[in-house]
């Protein structure tokens, strides 16, 4: 059973948390991507809560600007110290340290920077089609595929994007979805959960909750060049500020289109402990469409000694 809670954090945050497992066993920390939410996890914090599963404690965070979480006005407010310090401070609210962190798209972003920043807060890592920042800066700068992959990162930094995203019930999400391979899993429930989320409070504008998931593209420099902004042609980012020392496991859709598969190219020299797994025929929505096989890749993961890794 899932439960719902808010989690105030110590800096102000507030967290809104779906979680499913007894407090006190060992943690998960599952991470969610633009422009989903906490609840895509649901299936999974379900699974891993199981005994025979290991009986973990599985809490996923609704990340700031969505859902119930606080969502504050100021762009800058969605830079990657401030995501990183909100979940440092969830897994010191949930004991200290995770068995494993989970993550997917921008989830993952967040994830890949607390691993190398605070790698003491979780014994694992686990990323399923979230680029690290350094092989995305590499192929942004120089792959001409990727940039034009990730072309609508530039749609969504418009101050109109919310808006139209908006617009003949969210007419360019579905599709999002839909060009991916979604046709199957996108259920007419499960897009009224989705509605709800978009929507934002009663009374807002059209698309009032999609303003925190735009922000974080809005704060980010990691963006396909464009003329009059070189966004990150302009990017440095030292060596060690993107090495991974933890056991990793990244799980890449091969049909990712947003995402290519030259972005796991060179991992290792970032993530030496890593366990690398390419699975074709899957996009982006993998959790989504394989909900089966990303829990078992995750569970084989989960028991293997971390000296092993």
């Amino acid at each position: 059973m899932i439960e719902t809670y808010l989690q105030p954090l110590p800096h102000g945050t507030t967290l809104s948390c779906r979680a499913a497992g007894r407090r006190g066993r060992p943690v998960l920390v599952f991470l969610h991507g633009f422009p989903e939410a906490a609840f895509v996890w649901d299936g999974l914090l379900e699974h891993f809560a199981r005994p025979e599963h290991g009986g973990y404690r599985c809490v996923a965070p609704n990340l700031r600007g969505y859902e119930k979480s606080s969502s504050p006005a100021d762009v800058a407010a969605y830079r990657p110290r401030h995501l990183v310090q909100d979940v440092a401070a969830l897994i010191q609210a949930e004991g200290g340290q995770l068995e494993c962190l989970v993550a997917h798209d921008w989830g993952g972003a967040v994830a890949w920077n607390l691993a190398n920043q605070l790698p003491q807060l979780t014994r694992r890592l686990a990323i399923v089609n979230s680029p690290h920042p350094g092989t995305f800066l590499r192929e942004l700068r120089a792959n001409p595929r990727q940039q034009a992959a990730s072309a609508y990162m530039n749609f969504l930094i418009r101050p109109d994007a919310e808006r139209l995203l908006a617009e003949d019930d969210y007419r360019r999400l579905w599709a999002f979805f839909t060009s991916m391979g979604g046709e199957a899993w996108l259920t007419d429930d499960l897009k009224a959960r989705y509605r709800a989320v978009w929507d934002g409070p009663a009374g807002g504008p059209p698309g009032a909750g999609l303003v925190g998931g735009c922000n974080y593209y809005r704060a980010s420099p990691l963006r396909p060049p464009r003329p009059g902004e070189p966004a990150a042609a302009a990017v440095t980012l030292p060596r060690e500020a993107l090495t991974v020392a933890l056991p990793t496991l990244v799980l890449w859709a091969m049909d990712d289109l947003a995402l290519l598969p030259g972005l796991v190219d060179g991992l290792e020299e970032y993530v030496p402990r890593l366990t690398l797994e390419r699975i074709p025929g899957v996009s982006h929505w993998i959790v989504h469409e394989q909900p089966g096989l990303v829990a078992d890749r995750i569970g084989r993961f989960l028991l293997q000694a971390p000296q092993d890794q």
